[in-house]
């Protein structure tokens, strides 16, 4: 078993019901990838993920429930985000339309724009975005 403080976290969305969703789809497998704004890490300061990371998902409670290597990472344009990846993230979208209009509602959303430290960003077919692919290496009770 691997030590959650040996591995840096794996935060998807912000703590509460996305975050609990999201989670669980992961605990599931039925979500294997995510996307993220390229913005997002350059204002965070943050690398970009890399094939054979590993981290800790942690959820709204703040506890380690599972491993997670990443398996693959692409930086694209939104508008070149294909339905396996959209359909991969296991959040029930069976377009890349439908997944987009639910992306989109969260990165135009208030915490977003100030994690961005942009009231009125905006995203549209050329905004960068990181897809990432990964796998559940042990979940945690």
């Amino acid at each position: 078993m691997t030590n959650s403080e040996d591995v840096p976290p794996y935060l998807l969305g912000f703590p509460g019901p996305l975050r609990d969703r999201l989670v669980a789809a992961v605990r599931s497998g039925a979500k294997t990838t995510t996307t993220g704004l390229l913005a997002g890490y350059e204002a965070a300061g943050e690398t970009l993920p890399r094939p054979g990371d590993r981290r800790m998902l942690i959820d709204s409670a703040e506890r380690a429930v599972a491993l997670v290597e990443v398996v693959d990472v692409r930086v694209l344009r939104l508008g070149e985000v294909d339905l396996r990846h959209a359909v991969d993230e296991g959040e029930g979208d069976s377009s890349v339309a439908e997944w987009r209009a639910t992306h989109e509602e969260f990165w135009h959303s208030a915490p977003v724009r100030e994690e961005l430290g942009d009231p009125g960003f905006t995203v549209d077919e050329d905004t960068l975005v990181v897809a990432e692919r990964f796998r559940v290496v042990e979940l945690r009770d």
